[in-house]
């Protein structure tokens, strides 16, 4: 098989919607979330907006490992659809539960990643799982993330909706769900990504920081808000990177494009 080949593969015929770049760049994004070991088992779940209200998007089928997901086995559902639950092939519950609420909710939150990656869930289960700005990547967060204090169980309609209700403020990029997990969006997947993987890094340095029982240094408001703000305006940091792990992709996996 050609490089060019492997890089652009067919699509399939049975898949004729409008958007396939966003359904290529979504199994992009779970299969490199199995490579980095932020999966759980076949839990968890992504999602990305395909309609100008957001409502409408593509998610992760029911049951499927991330390192197998192709672009064609997307689900494209509808948030104000009541009956998709009960559908053939409907999506997990949890993840209609707590990706619909968003999607109705937070018409920003193009992208959506929910993990349970190592790092960022121990941070989810301190009694204090705010994030310091101790090093440039824990400042990229600084006063850009949310915090969910009262987990009630599995993220169910009911509890999603409460859930969700914490990214309603733009500014607000990361939730960190306190016994459970993470949920990080974004403008487009390249964006989520590498929020996710720098979130992640950052999650594990403090982790570690603290496993020292030494002090910690934490930087100064200003210093971490200038250097958050830098890091939003980096010239195609976000896009550079997930253009890379993709060409991994197009020459060692490339059915997930597939």
């Amino acid at each position: 098989m050609t490089q060019d080949a492997r890089a652009n593969p067919p699509r399939p015929a049975t898949v004729c919607d409008a958007q396939w770049a966003e359904r290529v760049d979504l199994a992009a994004a779970f299969r490199w979330a199995a490579r980095l070991n932020f999966h759980e088992g076949v839990a968890n779940h992504f999602s990305v907006s395909v309609s100008a209200n957001g409502t409408q998007f593509l998610m992760n089928p029911n049951q499927s490992h991330f390192s197998r997901i192709r672009a064609s086995d997307l689900l494209l559902v509808d948030a104000n659809d009541p009956g998709t639950m009960e559908r053939p092939g409907a999506p997990d519950p949890t993840a209609w539960g707590l990706h619909g609420a968003l999607h109705r909710k937070c018409p920003h939150a193009r992208v959506a990643l929910h993990v349970h990656s190592i790092h960022a869930t121990i941070l989810a289960t301190l009694e204090d799982p705010r994030l310091p700005p101790i090093d440039q990547n824990c400042a990229m967060f600084f006063n850009r993330y949310a915090v969910d204090r009262d987990y009630g169980g599995l993220a169910f309609e009911e509890e999603a909706e409460r859930c969700c209700q914490h990214l309603a403020d733009a500014s607000k990029k990361v939730l960190i769900m306190c016994n459970h997990g993470v949920m990080v969006i974004g403008d487009n997947v390249a964006d989520a990504f590498n929020r996710l993987f720098y979130f992640e890094r950052a999650a594990e340095t403090y982790v570690k920081a603290l496993w020292t029982g030494l002090p910690l240094k934490v930087l100064p408001d200003a210093v971490a808000e200038k250097t958050a703000i830098e890091l939003e305006n980096y010239p195609g940091q976000a896009e550079g990177h997930f253009a890379q792990l993709k060409s991994i992709l197009d020459e060692e996996e490339p059915d997930y494009a597939s």
